[in-house]
């Protein structure tokens, strides 16, 4: 099947030749008429799938087909919106817009915090028919009287399992009151939960369902191994691993923030070029970080799952686990930055004591046993007690007495809406709390022949910590525990789909 077997216009297939792709990917090839017949949608499917080009091709033909509205000045109005969890997978998402839709009279702009907001304020007094956008910073425009969202055709909302996880539940209602109740809505998400399907039967009418791979499992393409060690030589091994394979692009998962400086600062101890990446970082460091990894300056990316959400590299060899998550289903998506498109990949877990209950809940939820292999030399303990881990305010027992999952993540959720505050605080000077992080990934392209379109994703940072103005104040949501006890209260680069 090649993509004008799919109907897609001149213009569209003359953008994706041009990128070098023949042949869609499955979701494409199931989501493209889907959309092209105007109905709802409901897709399921593991990162890696294609799936940003399988909404943005069929949004940008139904667009250019129609006629588009002006308001009282003669400036065009928003008729599609795009809204995804991240900033960096928002702008990843808006360059696929605009490389697929260079041939079509469209106009689109993405929006998020971390910049200011007059520029985005002159995009939409120019008139755009596409808005990719975050959900604080789109409700930021609405209260200023900045944004009409009332001529949207196209409603997608992407990675809406990360919406949910990261607390935007509240955002998205609100927006969904601003849109018109007659339009198209697509929701993709990576994983499906009782969550997922709420809100799919509250903003679907009677949607088509696609799931392209069996629910939260892991690609095939992706060696899985755990490595057993000890706590205390997780570094160690780290560094070994590093060295002895010479491996010179290893994307590397911590649970907090601050455990991903100390990685880095340790691995460049250890004349290992690495840096972190995470929501306390300004947007320029992120950026700058991502560059480097993806030229290979850089040998190691340390990130939290929120930053590493939509990392999408060309052939990125290895990830590895530093840091078991300790809700599952963030293993999926961590893994999932590899072996994507069909091409191989290797994802290995350096798992302790404390966290084998965390590994149980993982290989539940993927419904398989991932292989254990000893390092010589770095031999665990068997004498090694598990200890309780530390998560912000919360500690949960992840060691082998536990026995319940573990609930929501664990980085803070900085707000997007304003550049990101240093020194692990919030904008009004307090304690940014520990709470959900989440990645951000959209489907990538072939890799061999690029029989497959796409574009390139970067990583993701969460965007919704504190209350707007009028707006009260929230009680941080804890996270779920394992056994869970209340701490005493504190004072080559890839093309995006």
């Amino acid at each position: 099947m090649s993509f004008k077997d799919l109907g897609l216009s001149e213009p569209l297939l003359r953008a994706v030749s041009e990128e070098g792709y023949t042949q869609p990917t499955p979701i494409q090839a199931q989501a493209i008429p889907a959309v092209l017949s105007g109905g709802d949608l409901l897709a399921g499917a593991q990162t890696g799938t294609g799936k940003t080009a399988g909404f943005t091709l069929p949004m940008l033909q139904r667009l250019s087909e129609g006629k588009a509205p002006f308001n009282a000045r003669g400036v065009r109005m928003i008729r599609a919106l795009i809204m995804t969890p991240t900033r960096e997978l928002a702008a990843q998402v808006e360059e696929s817009v605009r490389t697929y839709g260079r041939y079509v009279p469209l106009k689109s702009a993405v929006m998020f915090g971390g910049v200011g907001m007059q520029p985005q304020i002159d995009a939409l007094k120019r008139g755009i028919d596409i808005l990719v956008a975050t959900p604080g910073r789109l409700l930021d425009h609405h209260q200023q009287g900045t944004l009409d969202l009332s001529r949207v055709e196209i409603f997608v909302l992407d990675e809406a399992d990360r919406m949910l996880d990261m607390g935007f539940i509240h955002d998205i209602k609100k927006v969904l009151a601003l849109l018109p109740a007659k339009k198209q809505s697509l929701l993709f998400s990576a994983t499906f939960s009782d969550e997922i399907k709420q809100l799919a039967d509250r903003l679907l009418n009677q949607p088509a369902l696609i799931e392209v791979a069996r629910r939260n499992t892991t690609a095939e393409t992706i060696a899985q191994k755990v490595l057993p060690v000890s706590r205390g030589r997780k570094k160690e091994l780290l560094a070994h691993l590093i060295k002895s394979n010479d491996w010179h692009q290893v994307l590397v998962f911590t649970r907090m923030k601050h455990g991903a400086n100390r990685l880095a600062e340790q691995l460049n101890g250890a004349d290992i070029t690495a840096m972190a990446i995470h929501g306390n970082k300004s947007q320029g460091a992120r950026t700058k970080a991502l560059a480097e990894f993806k030229a290979g300056s850089l040998r190691v990316l340390v990130a939290t799952d929120i930053a590493a959400r939509g990392i999408d590299i060309d052939m990125l060899p290895h990830v590895v686990n530093y840091e078991l998550p300790n809700v599952p289903e963030d293993y999926v998506h961590r893994i999932g930055r590899t072996g994507r498109a069909g091409a191989q990949g290797e994802a290995l877990s350096l798992v302790c004591v404390d966290e084998e209950g965390f590994l149980r809940d993982i290989e539940r939820l993927i419904k398989r046993s991932i292989p254990r292999e000893v390092v010589p030399g770095f031999e665990p303990d068997p004498s090694e007690k598990p200890e309780p881990i530390k998560l912000g305010r919360q500690t949960l027992n992840g060691g082998a007495g536990a026995s319940s999952r573990g609930g929501r993540r664990n980085d803070s959720r900085n707000d997007s809406r304003s550049p990101a505050p240093s020194g692990g605080r919030n904008s009004n000077g307090r304690p940014a709390p520990h709470a959900a992080p989440r990645k951000g990934a959209h489907g990538g392209a072939g890799t061999q022949g690029k029989t497959h379109a796409g574009k390139g994703a970067t990583p993701g940072t969460s965007e919704r910590s504190q209350p707007r103005q009028g707006e009260p104040a929230r009680r941080p949501q804890a996270p779920a525990q394992r056994t869970a006890t209340p701490a005493p209260e504190p004072g080559k680069h890839r093309r995006v789909w």
